[in-house]
């Protein structure tokens, strides 16, 4: 969960909460919706106009988990929020996702681990066996 001191930042006009500013010294770091710093130490407004700049376009794109085992399972963002971050196996957006289908979802603390990256394979590859 976000420390006390953390401020969120909301985005102008529907006000989506785009991430926090959190005091760091003389100065502040901007942290986005998993919990990791943007920005380094810099002006509350270069805080801002970061997690501004940043958006929330970036929680749609594809991710990698990569496992205990070691093993990369290609994922998307399911849940994002100061409590947790689920992820589910990229299924290519198939509908469902009630119990028994079969859905797999890892349940991540936040902020959320290293262990969840940005995907770096080929976005337009899907390998059924790979994270099953």
């Amino acid at each position: 969960m976000p420390d006390e001191t953390w401020v969120e930042h909301r985005r102008s006009g529907d006000r989506e909460r785009l991430g926090w500013v959190r005091p760091s010294g003389d100065g502040y770091v901007a942290v986005d919706r998993l919990g990791r710093d943007v920005t380094g130490v810099v002006g509350w407004t270069d805080a801002e106009a970061a997690l501004d700049e940043r958006g929330l376009h970036w929680l749609a794109d594809l991710w990698q988990l990569t496992r205990e085992d070691g093993t990369v399972v290609r994922v998307r963002l399911v849940e994002v929020s100061p409590a947790r971050v689920v992820v589910k196996a990229d299924d290519l957006d198939a509908l469902g996702g009630e119990a028994g289908t079969g859905l797999v979802t890892y349940r991540l603390p936040f902020p959320a681990p290293a262990a969840l990256a940005p995907f770096t394979g080929d976005p337009f590859t899907f390998d059924p066996d790979r994270g099953r």
